[in-house]
């Protein structure tokens, strides 16, 4: 479809970019007819095309190099790159965010994004978030603003790599997915979750490496799935966390299951402000988290740590029927201050914990008032990081199928929950073609 034929669509008074507002065709089109709004060939830019977007509508994307801030803000339109690789939003360290998605329902598909200062992918109910107002220490602290969820969205075969802040960042957002993603660089983590109860959202067949974290949850709880990913070659693999800086605390009720979590000790990745490296798992002042089924392996450090969060106690997590191996220490937990956590408990074979003896002495289920045992460990001194602008490409990934000729994506009303008795401990090996860091 040429441009003439869209803006006949959408009634159009004058050329593209000559101001009249997509309000004015609201209603103009039939329920069910959505069209496909193609880059460049009918819109010379990825914003003047989704500018002309309607509900229901895909814009999809030639290959090309775009020097932009994509912002979606009209419910359920599909951005989608014809071939993954070769549609790259880059920021040119010069802008905050690639693409920022701020209405419910949409779609991102299918395209890189690159070298932006903050955020790769930003999807967001927070109207101080979607303007790209950063809080502090690198997150977003939105004040007096009241939470504000975005409902719906879906994130899919996308490449984020080499940004500043996040690679796929959802914040303030439920009823959502992330999924068949590759993220590297990000110079906070590579997928973010945050500010979300219930979260409703399911990360799933992702491989985030040379990041300084794989994967942080922050404040994010309930109905909030971690599934099948592969979180290898960072510097800590994955957090599940509590933080005064975002709302709804504390962290709690996300169910961590058969993921990769190995090898998080790769120098060449950026340095976070923490300083945390050769991680696989922490839980740092989160509760009533189910940590199921997933291989946490070859980590320098500790395959696993739970800690308490400023005044914010670990209770009631589960780490089960797990596979540990080559880790510094399996499973360690310490409350360096005077918070302490109460009912947590192992149940995944003979482990080396500390303290001693967890795996008997702390086997699930235990009372919810049992008091968590702690002790300390000599960690590994981090070497020295990389700017996140010098983390090495990324491999080649899939493609979203027939992105060409597929319509518009239908994100649904509320994601489909992983089967948790069909997730298994996964292999070595998985997501392995998709990854450039080898890991025992």
């Amino acid at each position: 479809m040429r441009f003439r034929a869209v803006a006949a669509i959408l009634g159009l008074c004058t050329v593209l970019l000559s101001g009249c507002g997509s309000s004015s065709a609201e209603g103009h089109r039939p329920d069910g007819t959505g069209v496909t709004i193609r880059v460049p060939a009918d819109a010379p830019t990825i914003s003047a095309a989704v500018s002309l977007a309607q509900s229901g509508d895909l814009v999809l994307v030639a290959p090309g190099e775009y020097h932009e801030t994509v912002k979606l803000d009209t419910p359920h339109v599909t951005l989608r790159g014809e071939v993954r690789e070769k549609v790259v939003l880059d920021g040119q360290l010069q802008r905050d965010n690639g693409v920022v998605v701020s209405a419910p329902g949409v779609a991102v598909e299918n395209l890189t994004v690159r070298n932006n200062t903050q955020n790769g992918v930003l999807v967001t109910g927070s109207v101080k978030a979607a303007a790209g107002l950063p809080g502090r220490d690198g997150g977003y602290d939105t004040g007096d603003e009241p939470i504000r969820f975005l409902d719906s969205f879906l994130v899919s075969h996308v490449t984020a790599t080499r940004n500043g802040l996040y690679g796929i960042y959802a914040f303030s957002a439920q009823n959502g997915v992330i999924e068949q993603s590759y993220t590297s660089g990000g110079a906070d983590s590579g997928i973010y979750v945050g500010q979300c109860k219930p979260c409703r959202t399911v990360v799933r067949d992702n491989v985030a490496e040379l990041n300084a974290v794989g994967y942080e949850g922050t404040n994010a709880g309930g109905e909030m799935y971690v599934v099948g990913n592969r979180f290898s070659g960072n510097r800590v693999g994955l957090t599940a966390d509590s933080d005064h800086q975002e709302k709804l605390l504390p962290q709690q009720d996300a169910v961590v299951a058969g993921n990769l979590v190995a090898g998080n000790q790769q120098a060449a990745t950026p340095q976070q402000a923490d300083g945390g490296w050769g991680i696989g798992v922490g839980i740092d002042g989160g509760s009533g988290n189910q940590v199921l089924r997933n291989r946490i392996s070859g980590n320098a450090n500790a395959g696993l740590v739970l800690t308490a969060g400023q005044d914010l106690p670990p209770q009631g997590n589960r780490i089960t029927e797990g596979v540990f191996a080559g880790n510094g220490i399996d499973v360690g937990w310490t409350f360096p201050g005077t918070t302490k956590g109460s009912g947590n408990c192992v149940d995944s074979g003979e482990l080396h914990t500390i303290p001693e003896g967890l795996a008997t002495s702390a086997t699930c289920p235990v009372a919810a008032t049992a008091v968590s045992p702690a002790g300390t460990w000599p960690a590994p001194k981090p070497p020295p990081g990389i700017p996140f602008t010098e983390v090495a490409e990324p491999p080649a990934q899939p493609q979203f199928p027939d992105a060409s000729a597929a319509g518009p994506t239908q994100v649904p009303a509320v994601p489909a929950f992983p089967d948790l008795t069909k997730v298994t401990v996964p292999a070595a090996t998985l997501l392995a073609d998709r990854a450039s860091v080898r890991v025992p």
